[in-house]
């Protein structure tokens, strides 16, 4: 009987595949790359036309020769590495390792881990695609080129552990350029008005009116003066409806998920870091084990920047809606690509069978997994159902010279939002709270009664700081870096300590600013986003085969060359002193100082290496602690850098928990101390005492 090896990456992998392959079929896992450059030194000969010198990676040589051993004993090896460039390049790397032939050996490319799947990629095996690999080969060969020029010149002249590197470097500057602009900005006064009007007549259904402007020309109340101005001129007119419109407005429903898109939900709805939505999404794609079902993959490919959806998928999806929810709620399916160099080879995320309904599945599943998959899921429905439609109306409103306007719309037919629910994007503070009041009967030539009159003294806000979601959503738009590449780009910058995690914003350090400031100066082509762009897109005609990687690398180490022969001679060193703590080191005496490590700030002694004593930095909420009586709570840190709180007298009191406890606040219930989860809009607060439900609202 022929026997025939399959190699994926995962061992999660290889058990979902096994279950569906005949007998004589045997899977392998690699656990990701095999072989690299060397860690050792550059590994690229720049007089040979940039030539890689691969190695085995440490760790991996036992794998590779089991691997060795099992071809051997084969008739046929089938690559099922992951269907994208790095897949496409640890195929290749295996099948020279193990000097397969054409004859002996097939790459197989399958985009969800089902039976059909699997099955067809096996009927429809096909050659590496080099054009794919060098396309992976000219990526790494740059970001190795970068990587290893700039951070040992960052060793010498700021301090040893300091990186650069194409997409960090320009991520790092999206995050210094937002907080210098917050720094420049300048906040302007301005002036709300809103009058709470009925009609003249009758004076029942009460109403609101916000100023617009002059004359039909929008116009901002720009200081208190203009405002008395206005309220004064508002006793001499009338206050009539000069115009009444009643409409409909469709709301279309979201495209399925990209990479991009399904970080950017899942850390607003769900309050997932990037790191752990890609987590999560692996899992579900490799596979889980479904009760009655062994290990089945839930979702297909999680990393893709395309909205394609196969034909089958889209059919059973109309027919799961129209048995769900009825015809009224099947929508058309007319979809464009937003972002920039969109490679169309993957499909959207979406669910491998619509036969896995989350609910079905709910306890087969760890609740985070269950979370994604079921957003997952209904965004893919949501995707497909009909528009949600609102009656509208909007009323034009004048008092003389000043004109105000009210608007409202009603939800007629939720459409896709029976599924998926959507927030309303108020990027304007002005806007808020607009269209949440129905406006009553109204005609044109109206006459009203003003009720109330409502004015606010406002100022501008600077722009936002980045989040986890906007940042990856810039990173797209910009055509930075690829689906595979946000979140360890996001980790990088994080670990080198150029940027903060603050509440779920990021804020630039003094090294992150200082470095970005430097490669501005010396590598202005790194950090140049258009630049960076292009690169990518030149990255992109290398895997279509329309011109050769060592064409693109010369191009760029041309100039690079250069700028880091210049940046040698004149960048001058840089001493970076830690901040002086007022605590005393207890073993030696000395002020400690404030250092940023792995996990974030902590305490160390300035006479390392002879003295080595450190101590994590607390931060007491001043609440006092719930189990004993001299006790505060504080704030500390896990081993693994998760954030808790606890008592000051451990261990002799052992008061802990992982929400933040709310000062100042007790339950009104049962008087028991309230913790706080989630931020921003997601916040809640609840009792700490497990027989209490109390959930503030």
């Amino acid at each position: 009987m022929a026997k025939t090896l399959v190699i994926v990456e995962s061992p999660a992998k290889a058990k979902t595949i096994n279950k569906y392959l005949p007998k004589g079929y045997k899977v392998q896992a690699t656990m990701g790359h095999v072989r690299d450059l060397p860690k050792s030194k550059l590994g690229i000969d720049l007089e040979n036309n940039f030539e890689p010198s691969y190695v085995t990676i440490r760790g991996k040589g036992d794998i590779l020769k089991k691997m060795k051993s099992e071809a051997k004993k084969s008739d046929m090896v089938l690559l099922a590495t992951d269907p994208d460039r790095e897949g496409e390049a640890i195929s290749w790397h295996i099948a020279n390792y193990l000097n397969l032939t054409k004859e002996g050996s097939a790459r197989i490319e399958f985009h969800e881990i089902t039976k059909n799947a699997i099955r067809n990629a096996i009927k429809s095996q096909r050659e590496i695609n080099m054009d794919i690999v060098d396309a992976q080969q000219a990526r790494r060969i740059l970001d190795r080129l970068v990587g290893y020029s700039i951070s040992p010149l960052l060793w010498k002249k700021i301090k040893k552990g300091l990186s650069a590197g194409r997409v960090q470097s320009v991520a790092t500057k999206i995050i210094v350029d937002r907080e210098k602009e917050i720094m420049d900005f300048v906040s302007r006064e301005y002036w709300t008005l809103q009058l709470k009007v009925a009609i003249k007549e009758d004076g029942k259904d009460i109403f609101t009116a916000r100023y617009h402007g002059v004359d039909g020309k929008k116009k901002d109340i720009d200081s208190e003066d203009e405002l008395k101005e206005i309220l004064d001129n508002l006793k001499k007119d009338p206050i009539l409806v000069t115009d009444v419109k009643k409409g409909k407005k469709n709301r279309k429903p979201p495209n399925p998920f990209t990479t991009s898109t399904l970080q950017q939900e899942a850390f607003k709805k769900l309050n997932f870091s990037t790191k752990k939505t890609m987590s999560l999404a692996q899992q579900l794609y490799e596979g889980l084990n479904i009760e009655g079902k062994g290990s089945v993959g839930l979702i297909t490919y999680m990393r893709t920047d395309s909205i394609r959806v196969s034909d089958e998928a889209k059919d059973n999806c109309r027919a799961y809606i129209e048995d769900n929810f009825g015809k009224e709620y099947l929508g058309t399916d007319v979809r464009k690509n937003k972002a920039k160099n969109v490679q169309d080879a993957h499909e959207a995320i979406r669910p491998t069978s619509m036969e896995f309904d989350p609910k079905l599945i709910k306890s087969s599943l760890k609740r985070d997994q269950y979370r994604l998959y079921k957003l997952i899921w209904d965004r893919f429905t949501a995707s497909h159902m009909s528009n949600g439609v609102y009656d509208t109306t909007s009323v034009d409103i004048s008092c003389g010279k000043y004109r105000f306007k009210a608007s409202d719309s009603q939800l007629v037919f939720k459409g896709f939002m029976k599924v998926y629910d959507v927030e309303e994007e108020e990027d304007d503070e002005k806007d808020k709270g607009k269209d949440k009041e129905l406006i009553p009967a109204i005609t044109k030539g109206d006459i009203l009664d003003m009720k109330d009159l409502i004015k606010e003294q406002k100022f501008t806000n600077p722009p936002p700081r980045y989040t986890e979601a906007t940042l990856v959503k810039t990173l797209e738009e910009k055509g930075i870096g690829r689906p595979s590449t946000y979140s360890p780009t996001i980790q990088t910058i994080l670990a080198r300590g150029y940027v903060e995690n603050i509440e779920k914003k990021f804020q630039p350090t003094e090294l992150g600013i200082m470095v970005t400031e430097l490669m501005e100066e010396y590598f202005s082509q790194i950090v140049d986003l258009d630049f960076t762009a292009d690169m990518e897109a030149s990255l992109d005609k290398i895997a279509e085969g329309d011109t050769k990687w060592q064409e693109i690398i010369g191009f760029f180490y041309k100039d690079f060359a250069k700028d880091l022969q210049h940046a040698e001679k004149v960048m001058e060193k840089i001493v970076i002193e830690d901040p002086v703590s007022d605590v005393e080191c207890d073993k030696c005496g000395r002020m400690m100082v404030i250092k940023t490590g792995r996990y974030g700030k902590f305490l160390a002694c300035p006479g390392f290496p002879e003295c080595r004593n450190t101590k994590t930095i607390v931060e007491d909420l001043g609440i006092a602690c719930p189990e004993c009586e001299n006790g505060s709570i504080v704030a500390k840190k896990s081993k693994k850098g998760r954030v808790f709180y606890g008592c000051t007298n451990y261990p002799e009191c052992n008061f802990m928990v992982w929400d933040k406890p709310v000062k100042d606040e007790k339950c009104p219930k049962c008087d028991s101390l309230l913790l706080q989860k989630g931020y921003s809009k997601m916040t809640k607060t609840y009792c700490s005492n497990k027989d209490c439900d109390y959930v503030k609202k």
